[in-house]
């Protein structure tokens, strides 16, 4: 990825290519100037009157998906038919409304059920709106990086675009963390931020901070905006930004004299993103040369990523491997969008992954790539991995393709689209190669050498699931173990809930022990594994749909990072259930310490086995929570029925396990993933190659 992709424009890329608008005397409105010495508004026009010219100063759209822009020509095929709006029918006029009603008025609008936030002196005119409307719930949080977490677990758990709130300086700064979590996970988010008064900027004043320089590399573009008259565009424009191409996060940044002047609202506004065309179809040559790839395949294995989940495209993935009945992996992220039910599927690829789906991808001879990056944690030493495979990649950001591990076939292409219409290709060919018409079979060349039959390589990865299930041994002083603990709270809450978990040991034995059924019901961090994840997301995914059970599954360290948005759960009635797997420790780091330090532990202690500090009990107590504690295999199952049986408010269970349980299979960084150990010193034996 270019730095020219990746990077969103500087005031001055604005402002050379802004657009003025007919009879204006130069270029863009200079509010802003102090801070970056020129045009910083990146919707800034002459005027600043929304509708008139139907253009704004996005051209410069930028972002991974915005990278589409870089794409050439002949791909972009199907250009956003949303990217101008306005028409003449259905246009609300509001007159003599202030910036911050103009704001509020713009997410009713655009459909923003629930915002998670908090106020500050910046961002608190658009609070008092906030207080009238019948449409938009603010649910005040304990601090911003939970109101960014819990959007993120609100579009995780639906697909909507998540909206978090929070004033300038640190109350900005303290979203940087989500902000770059949602990025790098796809999470479709829109970030509003309060900024100082368009005058101040560039003063040092009270807490200002350049919230949209700090974010440009973490976001899929960002504005800031200082005409109130240029609030519902930009917030238009977020959310249209955010939620197509490939979902990522949008900044806002308002500063408070646009929020207290006095404009005129105006809705659908009229606005035109030149430099952003994400392209949704994919070409139809490429389709069928992947139909051809794998038709001749013999060992071929579909490699799913998030971007499957994010997609919606789920049901259409699961029709092709019926059809082609290939072996499939899904990734960390994927978990759920192929059953775990399902025979094809052989688990987590990666370096806590499965030893059938590592080894399935390693020994395969064509990899279908949809809507995955080839990252380091699936790959290992990128130079070993999958080394007879041939690349299939399918994936809506172009800047993907090819990143890490060359593409044979680069698929451009919304992996909804790019599914159906490899299935109906695959469909298709496989007609025709069974056609008894010559004349029919010589026209499905695809097929021509193909015989679809991967019998023998299921049977071989079949047998690699069965000679390597996943499996744990319990503790030999008879403590509890992590692995048995997160295993039955799957079993007793059901594929229909949703599990959320932080970042270490617990997040694997979570991707690994609970059976996953359905898309969206693991809802993690994955990308910069951010620990304090838990908590707040899963109160985002209960307020998204608080029909489901919702659990987080957090270790004692993530949670105690950001543990304090139970209070924001017990006053909004949002009642999660929260395993903390207490192992006293920072377990993945532990685990490290003890495979490659020579088991000194060094700070990864956080208190000594016997001690409560905090005692997790009474922390949940005092928030107003149930605490429930389990320190034996007989004492889980009771405690889990206690807490699905409590709907009246949130329930924190410390689950006192085992400290040096480890997390296998495992493929040590930076090797290759032939190096797979299924357990500490038990790497398996492979049969000899012909």
């Amino acid at each position: 990825m270019s730095d020219t992709t990746k990077q969103a424009p500087s005031p001055a890329d604005v402002a050379s290519v802004a657009r003025p608008r007919p009879g204006a005397p130069g270029g863009a409105h200079t509010a802003g100037a102090a801070h970056t010495g020129t045009s910083a508004d990146g919707l800034a026009t002459p005027s600043g009157t929304v509708g008139s010219s139907g253009t704004a100063g996005s051209s410069g759209t930028s972002g991974r998906s915005a990278s589409s822009s870089a794409t050439p020509r002949s791909t972009s095929r199907t250009s956003s038919s949303h990217s101008t709006h306005g028409t003449d029918a259905g246009v609300d006029v509001r007159e003599g409304v202030t910036g911050a009603q103009s704001l509020v008025l713009a997410l009713e609008a655009v459909g923003c059920e629930v915002v998670f936030g908090i106020p500050g002196g910046a961002i608190l005119p658009a609070y008092d709106p906030m207080l009238d409307s019948k449409k938009v719930r603010h649910i005040l949080v304990r601090h911003e990086q939970g109101a960014g977490h819990a959007a993120e677990g609100y579009a995780s758990a639906t697909g909507k675009v998540g909206v978090c709130m929070a004033t300038s300086g640190p109350g900005a700064t303290n979203l940087v963390t989500p902000i770059a979590d949602a990025y790098m996970d796809s999470v479709p988010m829109v970030a509003i931020t309060g900024q100082v008064a368009s005058g101040a900027i560039g003063t040092d004043a009270f807490q200002e901070a350049d919230i949209r320089g700090i974010t440009m590399p973490i976001t899929k573009h960002n504005y800031l905006v200082t005409d109130a008259a240029r609030i519902p565009q930009a917030i238009a424009e977020a959310f249209h930004v955010a939620r197509t191409g490939r979902p990522g996060p949008v900044l806002v940044d308002i500063s408070k004299d646009a929020l207290q002047a006095s404009t005129t609202f105006s809705w659908p506004p009229v606005f035109d993103l030149p430099g952003y065309r994400p392209v949704t179809r994919p070409h139809g040559k490429q389709i069928r040369e992947a139909a051809r790839l794998m038709a001749q395949a013999r060992r071929p294995v579909l490699y799913v990523g998030g971007g499957v989940v994010r997609g919606h495209a789920s049901e259409a993935l699961r029709r092709l491997v019926a059809l082609t009945q290939i072996p499939v992996v899904t990734t960390l992220m994927a978990r759920g969008t192929v059953p775990d039910s399902e025979p094809l599927n052989l688990g987590m690829p990666g370096m806590h992954g499965t030893v059938a789906a590592v080894t399935g991808l390693q020994k395969s001879d064509l990899i279908i790539a949809l809507g995955a990056r080839f990252d380091d944690r699936v790959t290992g030493q990128l130079s070993s991995f999958a080394p007879d495979a041939k690349v299939i990649h399918a994936d809506i950001d172009p800047a993907e393709i090819s990143k890490n591990r060359t593409a044979d076939v680069p698929i451009v292409g919304d992996v909804l689209e790019v599914v159906t219409e490899l299935t109906d290709q695959v469909a298709a060919d496989m007609k025709a190669a069974q056609s008894a018409e010559p004349q029919a079979a010589a026209a499905a060349s695809a097929a021509s050498a193909a015989s679809w039959d991967f019998a023998e390589w299921r049977e071989r990865v079949a047998g690699w699931k069965r000679s390597f299930p996943l499996g744990y041994t319990d503790s030999a002083d008879g403590t509890l173990s992590p692995q048995y603990v997160i295993e039955r709270i799957g079993a007793l809450s059901g594929p229909d809930a949703t599990y959320v978990a932080g970042v270490g040991q617990h997040q694997m034995w979570a991707a690994q022990f609970v059976r996953y059924e359905r898309p969206n019901s693991w809802i993690n961090s994955g990308g910069l594994g951010t620990m304090g994840f838990s908590v707040p997301a899963a109160m985002g995914a209960k307020v998204a749909e608080p029909e489901r059970t919702v659990w987080a599954i957090d270790g004692d360290g993530c949670f105690q990072m950001t543990n304090q948005e139970l209070a924001t759960c017990v006053i909004n009635k949002i009642p999660v259930k929260v395993a903390v797997i207490n192992n006293s420790s920072l377990g993945m780091v532990r685990q490290w310490q003890t495979l490659f330090y020579g088991e000194r532990y060094s700070n990864t202690d956080l208190q000594p086995t016997a001690s409560r500090v905090p005692d997790f009990v009474k922390l949940a107590d005092a928030y107003g929570c149930v605490g429930l504690r389990a320190e034996t295999p007989e004492e889980v199952d009771d405690v889990i029925r206690q807490a699905l049986a409590i709907d009246d408010r949130p329930v924190v269970i410390d689950f006192i396990v085992h400290r040096d349980a480890m997390v296998w299979p495992m493929v040590p960084a930076g090797v290759s993933n032939d190096m797979i150990q299924a357990a500490r010193d038990e790497a398996p034996v492979w049969e000899r190659e012909d």
